[in-house]
């Protein structure tokens, strides 16, 4: 799979999910009669667009071996550490 389709992909993913996520929390708040700041959602907002715009231009000049070396990378990293905390709670010791 080409790196450009690899990164669309897990970004359609992550969208999703983010969107889910945030859903919920927007209707636990309300249930509990609390608002959410909106404020925080535009800085989290205005950064994502920023890097976004950075990471284009990375990525146009990194080539695309190193650019998939990195990811697997970053995979392998996050896989860890979400088995290191996710990991202790299914098997019963927290």
């Amino acid at each position: 799979m080409a790196m450009h389709r690899a990164v669309a992909t897990s970004l359609v993913i992550i969208a999703l999910k983010s969107f889910s996520g945030f859903y919920k929390y927007v209707d636990v708040l309300a249930a509990q009669n609390l608002s959410f700041d909106w404020s925080v959602l535009g800085l989290v907002t205005a950064l994502g667009v920023a890097g976004s715009f950075a990471g284009n231009r990375l990525g146009t000049r990194v080539p695309q071996a190193a650019l998939q070396r990195g990811f697997a990378y970053f995979l392998v990293v996050m896989g860890i550490y979400i088995l290191s905390r996710s990991l202790p709670t299914a098997l019963g010791y927290s």
